[in-house]
């Protein structure tokens, strides 16, 4: 979801115009940064906590090369999701076991393939296994 779709939201359900309700939006945007600068925290209920923190400086390895790299100390902002929030959240995780063991319960009811079970998994049924080779030209 973007900003756009936020404005979009809540000037539908508020009645006011798309234009009114972004500056409304940016405004509320501006005010936590703001806050985050000069107060390092904003709390805000039922949703969570925006904090900056230090971070310690350290030492990393280039990925690529291997070499150790410093890394500078430096302020981070963290977000830890409110009560509320956790338990929408959860909710998700509950409704996915659900639809998991829905389709779990739904395979007895597929015909069986004559697949050896050391096959590479997309390499039955004529699926294709992602690499190019694997097109047919189209000729």
């Amino acid at each position: 979801m973007t900003k756009k779709d936020i404005v979009r939201t809540i000037s539908e359900e508020v009645g006011l115009t798309q234009q009114q309700t972004k500056e409304i939006v940016q405004k509320t945007f501006d005010a936590i940064v703001d806050c985050l600068v000069r107060d390092q925290r904003i709390e805000l209920r039922n949703f969570g906590v925006f904090e900056v923190k230090p971070r310690a400086a350290r030492k990393a390895r280039n990925p690529r090369t291997g070499q150790q790299v410093d890394v500078p100390s430096k302020h981070v902002v963290t977000f830890k999701p409110g009560k509320f929030m956790e338990a929408r959240v959860r909710e998700l995780d509950q409704c996915a076991a659900q639809k998991a063991a829905e389709a779990t319960a739904g395979d007895d009811n597929r015909p069986e393939t004559n697949v050896h079970p050391d096959a590479a998994p997309n390499a039955s049924a004529g699926r294709p296994t992602g690499r190019w080779d694997d097109l047919s030209d189209p000729q």
